[in-house]
């Protein structure tokens, strides 16, 4: 039984998320055209597991030390996230190198990053991310920018990863475009099960592996899962964008959960 912020999802409506074929990995017009289609672009290995995992270690060796939630806070928004390993691998040649090709251009990597943690049996409003997509919290840039989720170890479903609302980015650029959604930035709903049937769509869920990454457009709708399993769920989530494009001001500042964004 799957569950996000404790609802339970209907298992009529899940579905598999689709890795990018081999053959179609090296392919940058294929590959633009499978985004424009689907949303998203999930590639699998595509970063070394052994720099995964060792970015993993490092988190938790700093902490796993944290006696109290304000020392993890301390640690979390002073230690790591404008730490140089964490700019390290967020820039690393395989996803750096990965983007300067996908745009044909220079890449460009908000500063903004987030990293979230979920442990086992946390659940109910707001410990899950919301569906949401991107774009209500980055308009003051290009909407061509996007995102690479980015699991920190493995993520089997049980562990809370990503699921995508297949096909919804369709649908947002249409009432994107009529001025019908949400603003200012906010996230759609919790309640994932309902808004399935609303658009008539699938959640997409997948099991994740060290290396893989998923990239999505600032279209596509997404939320996480409540982690049931027995083991910490850690990710980060980045942007990337062409750097000629215009740049949303506000997402150039370290991330801290009380930045307002």
């Amino acid at each position: 039984m799957l569950t996000s912020n404790g609802y339970v999802l209907d298992e009529r409506r899940l579905g598999e998320l689709a890795p990018v074929p081999d053959a179609e990995r090296a392919d940058r017009d294929v590959l633009r055209a499978r985004l424009q289609r689907d949303g998203y672009l999930y590639l699998t290995g595509l970063l070394d597991p052994v720099v995964v995992l060792a970015f993993r270690e490092y988190y938790f060796g700093l902490t796993g030390a944290a006696a109290d939630r304000a020392t993890y806070r301390k640690v979390l928004f002073e230690q790591i996230v404008p730490g140089p390993e964490y700019a390290a691998f967020c820039a690393q040649p395989a996803l750096k190198g990965w983007f300067e090709w996908f745009l044909d251009g220079e890449p460009f990597l908000h500063r903004r990053k987030i990293i979230r943690q979920t442990a086992p049996g946390e659940n109910g409003i707001g410990t899950a991310t919301q569906a949401h997509y991107d774009l209500v919290y980055l308009r003051g840039g290009s909407d061509q920018v996007l995102s690479a989720w980015i699991p920190l170890g493995d993520c089997p479903i049980s562990r809370g990863g990503l699921t995508y609302l297949e096909g919804s980015h369709h649908r947002v650029l249409v009432e994107e475009a009529a001025g019908r959604l949400k603003r200012p930035a906010a996230s759609i709903t919790a309640d994932l099960p309902a808004l399935a049937i609303e658009y008539d769509a699938n959640w997409l869920v997948t099991d994740y592996r060290a290396g893989d990454v998923v990239v999505h457009t600032a279209h596509t709708v997404h939320a996480a899962l409540d982690n049931v399993s027995e083991d910490m769920r850690l990710s980060t989530d980045i942007r990337y964008q062409r750097a000629d494009d215009a740049i949303d001001t506000r997402w150039q500042h370290h991330w801290h959960d009380r930045d307002g964004l």
